[in-house]
């Protein structure tokens, strides 16, 4: 006998247990119940999604599916199954957009990036580029903007957008209205520091590049204990 998931105990729900663990831990099943939200007389949301897989011979013949295909089936009907239909399609979209997300492996490549963003710009501003583990662009963020010659670094609030992010890597870029890219010894100085601070949360530090119009270089860290 089917049993409602409104009557399962409250830690085995699927809803619950995703806002609790993380979707990641959710079968494929419970999931897919999720998007149904509910299943028909004497079929549970849970039931009917184990079945779906089954009859479809797992989540890749499921996505394959077409939506009035879906809709045939007793208990599926228009509405849920333009919802299956959907959440296949973004999940498409996202690999789609991560595979053309570019690889910041070097100062040229974040330079690529987050040149044109600076374009015409007459005050200092600070740019977040957050990367996944393979050093792929997930977000670019201004965190931070100053004056004409000078910008803080808030490397609290660099690290906190990174982790908002789900980053796992991150570059960071500013501008120098006067023309000239050379670093100042304060730039260096936020490299160092977030350097360390990278590290201590368990996040990889890629660069600090300056941009100046068609012009760039790198802030490097200054050497340990220097000035």
């Amino acid at each position: 006998m089917s049993v409602p998931i409104a009557n399962l105990p409250f830690g085995q729900r699927p809803r619950e247990r995703l806002l609790t663990l993380g979707p990641r831990v959710l079968s494929d099943s419970e999931l897919l119940a999720l998007l149904l939200g509910h299943g028909r007389r004497g079929e549970s949301a849970l039931d009917m999604a184990a079945e779906l897989l089954a009859e479809h011979g797992g989540i890749a013949g499921l996505a394959a599916a077409r939506p009035e295909e879906l809709a045939r089936r007793a208990g599926v009907g228009p509405a849920k199954a333009a919802a299956i239909a959907a959440a296949f399609q973004l999940g498409t979209r996202v690999r789609h957009s991560i595979d053309l997300a570019p690889r910041l492996e070097s100062a040229a490549d974040v330079v690529g990036v987050a040149g044109p963003l600076f374009a015409g710009e007459r005050v200092e501003r600070l740019l977040v580029l957050v990367c996944d583990t393979q050093h792929r662009l997930r977000q670019k963020v201004f965190v931070a903007e100053g004056a004409i010659d000078h910008v803080a670094v808030p490397v609290r609030e660099i690290l906190n957008t990174v982790l908002r992010h789900d980053g796992r890597a991150f570059a960071i870029v500013h501008n120098h209205p006067s023309g000239d890219p050379a670093p100042s010894l304060d730039d260096r100085r936020a490299t160092s520091l977030l350097v360390e601070a990278a590290r201590t949360v368990g996040l990889r530090f890629l660069d600090h590049v300056v941009v100046a119009g068609q012009d760039w270089a790198r802030a490097a860290p200054l050497p340990h204990g220097g000035d």
